[in-house]
This record gives structure tokens, C-alpha cells and sequence, in this order.
């Protein structure tokens, strides 16, 4: 069998017991046994066929056993083991992914066991065997990697390593997160229960929050099997106990969201920001006239020309949209480093999740050379703002500037950073606390692993899923409480994730009937998302609720108004105009609306108390014109045109002026409209003829014979084209 066959089968397997449909993996299990030729598995796979027999008869049969929903969970999760078992062997001699050429590379050197790496790590974690312990930690994280599920053994020897309060901090980081890998690849309940212990060894430290992470996202990739395991289930249920519990799972779960802003952050750095920028430079050079611009000019104040420039351009306020970003802990840095992971050091896998170490040794060999560089890896290290995988691509880049210029730079990156950051840090801990800040930083670092490793397509991208982790049947009983549903509903909604927080908005209805803001919040995901049906509903419900509200009323108004149900539509928004009656979209809207029902007087009025009230945005002219012309008010149809056409006017506008012309006998001016209204439109004839013949009932009403039009489409045709 080729390996796509036998991955093929093997998903196959895994959604038939997914779905608890248990015939059709043994079916599948025994063609993947047949056609692979390994029929080791052949005896397992019988009695655990039979024992499934005997359970389906004695349920047919109505006998009742206290011990049959164990068997079957069993039987279940043995089935699942097979699979995984006979995968593993199958792809394990051809197989390209990364995982399985690490474990050949791994079983083709010496054996080594978790309490020899151990005391390789206790005895070389000083700085004169700095390598040493480096090399065995890159070891016991590839081991753990590439492992089979667990012996007893050795889940107890790992367990000692993690407990080891004397090894640094990198130690239980790099196991967590080999760990999580592992798991990613095929479940294992050891590897899970070991994360547990993790998750207990301290009240807010970094290996803490990484196994807390790699709980819930192990819990997220298997989440329909997770009911067979009532071991995880009681140790998920331990920790809930313990305080801070909620806010850990809520702070990791919106750090997760908002990963989901990187590549929009990324697309508007490059899009918008960037060059807007570039735009800007040549113009605040020109201001400043910096060719002219000598040392001794210079001062402590800021020249106010840049405020006046900067303020006329949008890039202002995108950088301030920017800022505050970056304040909320959004990845922004994500598109800066993208390029920046092309160091030896990122070739070795397990570096992706080290956190930053400053005595690192790869930061010595060749790089480090005096004391200010060791400053500036003690520097980036305190770091709240940066993940791990970016503080070594900045020090390894800063590194590769030459040396005359690098002393220079650092000279300076020492007196300033690190006060800057020394702030920054005091201000993020304040506003955001660690745990915040961690979670962040390893979830930034996972996102890094996975959008830029080399081999990324040899490993499932977890970003690519909803990660809904609310949504999971083990997590729901700590998640379903109001305070919680409506922190994630609130946070999707406020990143217009409208397809994510309806449903959360949805469940929250279900108790808080009496809510208005709920309903208005549910109109408007589901007004964002197309359904206009459901979003009037949401509104009218909430209008009952409160009447009062103006946001609700407008919304209501607009609905009718898509749904064409003209009337309703009028009727919301006179009930605004009664409430604030120079609130000028109301005021166009009603026009609209009488425009629409073609009462076309009394949306005229509406169109002139716009532009009363609203003179510089010309934003009536266009509706007067044209409803002066279905009026037969030519002349002041004609005078609003003129005015049009001194404000870039586009096809339509010069093909109703044309109409307008043509209904004042002025046959000539109205070709030259048509003419014009076809140049905008690069010459293309057949796009003026479709919206021309779309106004020919209004040109029949403004008196133009129907005998009179043909004649003005070849007078076109002949002018356009002799």
C-alpha cells in the first residue's frame, strides 16, 4: 500500500470510532491489515471483534451487566490504540514527515533512557557544561517527540524530570511542549496526565501556563474520545478546583482569538501602513526642506510641521489603531520576523519553543564577545512585549551587523532599551498581569512554529481550526456560566468575528430573556452576517424590551428598508426623527424611502432639508437632481447636474444629465452627456446601453417618444464609432 492509501485508511478508522460507529472500524482496520500484509495485528484485532460480538448479543438480548459500558469503553479505546499502532508501523520504514525521520534517526543511534537524560541534565545544567545540558535537553524533547505511548516507567521517570525544581526553567518548558507535539501526533492518556502534572507545579510560572495550553489544545484535537478517559476528566476537574482556574482558561482562550488578527495586522502593515509611509516620506521632506537641514540646527523640540503633516494623512490614525494593538497584546510583530528565522539556530526543531535563554551557548559561539552584547541578550530576555522566537532572531541579526557598527548600536540599544523596556514591562504586568503575558508569548511562539518552521507541512496547523474550545463537551460544565459566555462573546464581537459570538449570544438568551443589549448585539451579528430576517427579529424584540433606544430604531428602519417593506421602514424612521429630527442619515433615508415608494415631492423635501441642514457635503445633490427630473422640474434638474459635474461625477451622473438634456430639447448636449458617460466607462457601449435602456419607462414619462430612442442609440453609435 502506499502511504496515501494507508493514511487514507486510517482516517477512515478514525472517523468511523469518532463517531462511534465501531463495525465500520473494525471493517476498515481489517482492509488496512489485508491490503498492508501485516497481520501481527490480525489476532488483536479477532478478540477484540468477538469480545464486541458478545457485548452486542447480550445487549440484544437484554441482559443488563453494571460492567458493560466499561467493556465497550474499553473496547473503544483499544480499537483507537490499534489503529495508531498499525499506522506507526506502516509509515515508519517510508515515511518523509519530519516525525517519522526523527524517530529512525533516533532508533538508529545508542539508547538512552529518561533517568540517564536526567542526570546528564542535573549534572550540566552550570555554565562550564552549558552545551552539554543544551544537547541532552534537544535529546529528551526529540525522545519524548517521537515516542510510543507511554510505559508507567517511563511517564514516572519524565514526571521527576518536570518535578526537579533544581534544573532550570527550560527544562519543563522544552517537555511540555515535546509533549504537545507528541500528542498532535497520536494520543497517548500518559502524555496527557503528564501535562496535568505540569499544570500543577506552580501557581503562575512559565511551564505552568504552557502545559495549561497544551491541555486545552490536546483536549481541542481530540475531542471526540476524550469522554473515554474518565482519569482526565477527574484531573481536569482537580485543577478546577484550584483558584484562578476560570481566568487561566479565559486568558488563554482570547489569546487564541486573537492570533486569529496576526495575518490581518500582517496584510494591513504591508497594504496600508507601510505604504502610506513611503508616501508620506517625500512630503515631509519637502516641508522640512532636509537637504538644507545641518547638525547645528537641531533642538530637544519636536517641529510642529510633522504633527500638522501627520495629522492631514490616515496613517495617523492607523498608527493609532497600531498602538493599540500592540497594547491589547496582538501580534504585530509577527510580519517584522517572518524573515528573520533563517539562523542555523532555527533549524533544530525543538529551539522553536526554548524560551530565551541569555547564556544560551549558540549566543556565545561566535557571537557574544564583550560584556555590552551579554547586556543586550539580559535586555531582550526581560522582555514582556516579544515572544521567545523573536528575541533570538533580533539578537542573532543584530549579530550579524559588522563589528565597528554593532558597537555603536549597542552602546546606544543599552542606554535606551533597556529603560524602555524596563518601563514597557512595569506597565504590562500592571495592565495585563503574567499570565497574560506568558500565555501570549508561548501561543505567539506556537503561531511562529507553525506558520514558519521549514517543515511546516509535516505538522497539523492548529490555527487553522475555530479552536472553540467553549464548545468542547469536557470544558463546557467551567465555561457555560454567564461571566464567561459573554467575555468570549464580547471579545469575538469586538474583532467582528459575528459567525463566532452569535451562538455564545444565542445560549446567554436562553436565561437572560429580559435582556435588551443581548438582543440588540444578536440583531447585529446576525445583520452582519446577511440575515436581515433574523436581525429584525433580534431588534424588534429588543425594541419591546426598550423602546427608547435610538441605535435599535435605526437598525429596525433599516431592515424594512433591505427588505423593501417600504411603510415599516417609513414608520421606524419618523419614530427617530421624533426623537432627534436634524439627524441627517434619517433624514436622506426618509427620502430614500418616498423615492422607492415614488413619491417623489415628498422626497424631495426630505433631499432639500438634507442639504439645508448639510450645505458642504453635497451629499443631496445627486437624489435632487434626479428626483427633479422625474418630477418634470427640468431646469432645477439641470442646475443640481451642472453642480455634479463639477464634483467628480461618474457614469450615471452623466447619463441622468443627459436624460435631463434630452427632456429640455437639447438633443446635442444630451449626446455629449451620453458621450461622457460612456468615456468613463473605457468606451464600453453595451455597459451604457444596459443602464440606459434600464431608464427608458422615466425618459416615456418625461415626453421623449419611444419611436425617438433607437434613433438616439445609433446617433450614439455613429459618433463613437463613424
Amino acid at each position: 500500500m502506499t502511504l496515501q492509501e494507508i493514511n487514507q485508511a486510517y482516517n477512515r478508522i478514525i472517523g468511523s470510532l469518532d463517531n462511534k460507529e465501531l463495525k465500520n472500524a473494525f471493517d476498515s482496520l481489517q482492509s488496512l491489515i489485508s491490503g498492508s500484509r501485516e497481520y501481527t495485528f490480525q489476532d488483536n484485532l479477532n478478540e477484540l471483534q468477538e469480545t464486541y460480538k458478545y457485548l452486542l448479543r447480550y445487549r440484544m438480548d437484554g441482559i443488563k451487566d453494571p460492567m458493560q459500558e466499561q467493556i465497550y469503553h474499553s473496547l473503544h479505546v483499544s480499537l483507537y490504540e490499534l489503529a495508531a499502532q498499525l499506522k506507526r508501523k506502516l509509515s515508519a520504514l517510508e515515511s518523509p514527515l519530519a516525525f517519522y525521520k526523527r524517530r529512525r534517526s533516533m532508533q538508529a543511534s545508542p539508547k538512552i533512557s529518561y533517568s540517564e537524560l536526567h542526570h546528564l541534565l542535573t549534572t550540566h545544567f552550570d555554565v562550564e557544561n552549558k552545551a552539554a545540558y543544551e544537547v541532552a535537553l534537544s535529546l529528551l524533547f526529540n525522545k519524548i517527540w517521537v515516542s510510543d505511548p507511554l510505559a508507567a516507567e517511563e511517564a514516572a521517570a519524565i514526571k521527576k524530570i518536570v518535578d526537579d525544581s533544581l534544573l532550570p526553567l527550560s527544562a519543563g518548558c522544552q517537555i511540555v511542549s515535546a509533549l504537545l507535539l507528541a500528542l498532535q501526533t497520536s494520543f497517548d492518556k500518559e502524555k496527557v496526565l503528564l501535562l496535568f502534572d505540569a499544570v500543577g507545579l506552580s501557581a503562575e510560572g512559565e511551564v505552568r501556563t504552557r502545559a495549561f495550553i497544551a491541555i486545552i489544545l490536546t483536549l481541542y484535537i481530540y475531542r471526540k474520545r476524550t469522554f473515554l478517559y474518565p482519569q482526565i476528566e477527574n484531573r481536569l476537574a482537580a485543577i478546577a478546583e484550584e483558584p484562578g482556574f476560570k481566568k487561566a482558561m479565559l486568558t488563554i482562550i482570547l489569546r487564541f482569538i486573537l492570533a486569529r488578527e496576526t495575518e490581518k495586522i500582517t496584510r494591513k502593515l504591508q497594504d496600508e501602513i507601510i505604504p502610506e509611509m513611503i508616501k508620506l516620506s517625500p512630503k515631509i521632506a519637502r516641508k522640512m526642506n532636509l537637504n538644507n537641514f545641518a547638525p547645528e540646527q537641531s533642538g530637544d523640540e519636536m517641529n510642529p510641521d510633522w504633527q500638522d503633516i501627520l495629522a492631514g494623512s490616515s496613517l495617523s490614525k492607523k498608527m493609532e489603531e497600531f498602538g493599540e494593538l500592540q497594547q491589547e497584546g496582538a501580534d504585530v510583530m509577527h510580519s517584522t520576523f517572518t524573515h528573520l528565522k533563517n539562523f542555523p539556530f532555527f533549524k533544530e526543531l525543538s529551539n522553536w519553543f526554548l524560551p530565551f535563554i541569555p547564556d544560551y551557548s549558540l549566543l556565545g559561539n561566535g557571537y557574544k564577545q564583550n560584556e555590552s552584547e551579554t547586556e543586550i541578550a539580559d535586555t531582550l530576555a526581560a522582555a514582556t512585549f516579544m515572544c521567545n522566537s523573536d528575541k533570538y532572531s533580533l539578537y542573532f541579526s543584530m549579530m550579524q551587523i559588522p563589528q565597528t557598527a554593532r558597537k555603536m548600536m549597542i552602546g546606544q540599544f543599552n542606554s535606551q532599551a533597556s529603560e524602555m523596556i524596563r518601563q514597557n514591562n512595569e506597565e504590562l504586568i500592571s495592565k495585563r498581569g503574567k499570565l497574560e503575558i506568558v500565555s501570549g508569548q508561548y501561543v505567539q511562539d506556537l503561531y511562529r512554529f507553525f506558520k514558519l518552521y521549514p517543515n511546516r507541512l509535516d505538522f497539523e496547523d492548529i490555527f487553522l481550526s475555530p479552536l472553540d474550545f467553549y464548545n468542547l463537551a469536557i470544558l463546557r460544565p467551567y465555561l457555560s456560566d454567564e461571566e464567561s459566555l459573554t467575555t468570549i462573546a464580547e471579545y469575538y464581537l469586538r474583532k467582528n468575528y459575528f459567525e463566532d459570538a452569535l451562538p455564545l449570544y444565542n445560549q446567554l438568551a436562553t436565561t437572560k430573556k429580559d435582556s435588551d443589549i443581548l438582543f440588540q448585539k444578536i440583531g447585529y451579528c446576525k445583520q452582519m452576517l446577511g440575515d436581515i430576517n433574523g436581525a429584525l427579529d433580534a431588534y424588534l424584540h429588543a425594541d419591546l424590551l426598550h423602546s427608547e433606544s435610538k441605535w435599535v430604531i435605526y437598525r429596525i428602519a433599516g431592515c424594512y428598508r433591505r427588505l423593501k417593506q417600504l411603510e415599516e421602514a417609513l414608520a421606524y424612521y419618523r419614530r427617530y426623527e421624533e426623537l432627534s429630527p436634524d439627524k441627517l442619515s434619517v433624514q436622506i433615508s426618509i427620502g430614500h424611502c418616498y423615492l422607492e415608494l415614488k413619491n417623489y415631492n415628498e422626497a424631495l423635501k426630505y433631499y432639500f432639508k438634507v442639504e439645508y441642514l448639510d450645505n458642504k457635503s453635497h451629499k443631496a445633490w445627486r437624489p435632487i437632481a434626479w428626483c427633479s427630473f422625474l418630477t418634470g422640474k427640468y431646469g432645477q434638474a439641470r442646475r443640481y447636474y451642472d453642480k455634479i459635474m463639477t464634483n467628480y461625477p461618474g457614469m450615471q451622473d452623466y447619463l441622468n444629465a443627459g436624460h435631463t438634456e434630452w427632456a429640455l430639447q437639447n438633443r446635442k448636449g444630451a449626446i455629449n452627456r451620453y458621450i461622457q458617460a460612456i468615456q468613463t466607462e473605457n468606451g464600453d457601449f453595451n455597459m451604457f446601453k444596459e443602464h440606459f435602456i434600464q431608464d427608458v419607462p422615466d425618459l416615456v414619462v418625461a415626453g421623449i417618444e419611444e419611436e425617438e430612442i433607437p434613433l438616439m442609440l445609433d446617433q450614439l453609435r455613429y459618433a463613437l464609432f463613424p
